[in-house]
């Protein structure tokens, strides 16, 4: 008799979705108690249209749009400057999954006394928050992928360390998110193809993470499915508001499974980004078949399963090993980090920053700096054998 093990199983926050939704912004911030919110967006964001309606659509809100693509801390020390000059009273974090991130964590530290690392997520370090200062948030996720809208944690890179840190509180969850699929419609296809296949390695890392959470892997396998339906017809035509609509719901979904946790791919992705600030999806997935390859023996049984669920012509690792390779062809993403710009100028320096990346303990196999060093040089070389 097999006893399952015991677990602490969390599920997001009130989730308005639907085309049109975003006309529903007053009513959000109004349900958050929020009068004066501070909109948080990225650099690419500022000026374009949907900002400008919600500003339109919150009289007495302010924009705060400097914040980069992978965020520092410096954007978030900035955005708390904004925040305590307009007298703001919450935050409305509008963008990817940069966007997402800064403005949770602006919202978090909106009313701490300590340094933002002091809050890394690591043991119980979240307990020294004071909850009371932390100002309410709607997200509005504009891209497929990070899920950071159902998230309560926010991705920051330390500049002094080259290290990605996750700063974490379960009350950094947002109140409200508005997924409406009309806000993606002009991001381009090789944009959404990166998110969107973020998303498919959120669900799909979260599935082969060890332990026992039925939840989450139900809601793995479905986005995985959502994913390998619909991303190909957002990628086509960006305008096919049931693919878009599909895609944000996987997005939010992949955040939601992870909690179960995530691997190798992404213990990896983070100090690539970090080293040579690549796009964080695009990065994830260009690693994840050589992952694939490292885990194989552990994830056997998993991976029948998810063939099953995909309806792949072939059984196991080896006919989802190649759906993951066609399918990142048919979207038109490299094979390999070289073809990202990534080089071998630090693979020791990689390894064991990915050896100490949150996201290693989540492996189905334990790894180390030499092997996660390994793996990164296979993926720079396109060498599926991982022999490098």
């Amino acid at each position: 008799m097999t006893i399952p093990m015991k677990g602490n199983w969390n599920y997001p926050t009130r989730v308005w979705a639907g085309p049109g939704r975003i006309a529903e912004l007053p009513k959000a911030c109004e349900e958050l108690g929020i009068v004066r919110p501070l909109i948080v967006t990225d650099t690419g964001l500022k000026d374009a249209p949907m900002i400008r309606a919600a500003l339109k659509l919150l009289p007495g809100s302010k924009l705060f749009a400097d914040v980069r693509g992978n965020p520092v801390a410096a954007n978030v020390e900035d955005g708390l400057k904004a925040y305590a000059a307009g007298a703001h009273d919450g935050v409305v974090a509008f963008g990817g999954g940069s966007a997402l991130d800064a403005g949770k964590v602006i919202a978090f530290m909106s009313g701490q006394a300590r340094p933002l690392w002091d809050f890394e997520d690591i043991g119980d370090w979240w307990t020294r928050a004071d909850p009371k200062g932390i100002a309410p948030i709607v997200a509005v996720p504009t891209t497929a992928g990070t899920g950071s809208e159902v998230g309560r944690a926010g991705v920051i890179l330390n500049e002094e360390t080259h290290q990605k840190k996750i700063i974490f509180h379960p009350k950094m969850m947002p109140g409200i998110v508005i997924s409406d699929p009309e806000l993606t419609v002009g991001l381009p296809a090789h944009i959404t193809a990166a998110t969107g296949f973020d998303a498919w390695v959120h669900c799909f890392e979260a599935f082969c993470a060890p332990g026992f959470h039925p939840l989450a892997d139900g809601i793995a396998l479905e986005g995985m499915r959502l994913i390998k339906t619909y991303l190909p017809r957002a990628c086509r035509n960006g305008g096919d508001m049931e693919a878009r609509s599909r895609m944000l719901a996987a997005a939010s979904m992949g955040a939601t499974a992870f909690q179960k946790g995530l691997g190798a791919v992404h213990a990896i992705a983070h100090p690539v980004g970090s080293f040579f600030n690549t796009h964080h999806g695009l990065t994830n997935a260009v690693i994840t078949p050589y992952v694939i390859v490292h885990n194989r023996d552990a994830i056997a049984e998993r991976m029948k399963v998810v063939a099953r669920v995909l309806d792949l012509p072939k059984a196991g690792v080896d006919g989802v090993l190649e759906w993951v390779l066609a399918f990142r062809k048919e979207l038109n993403i490299p094979h390999t980090l070289a073809d990202i710009k990534v080089t071998l100028e630090n693979p020791d320096q990689i390894g064991h920053e990915a050896s100490i990346d949150p996201s290693a303990g989540g492996n189905p196999i334990p790894v180390d700096a030499a092997t996660l060093a390994r793996i990164f040089r296979s993926a720079v070389k396109g060498d599926l054998s991982l022999k490098s």
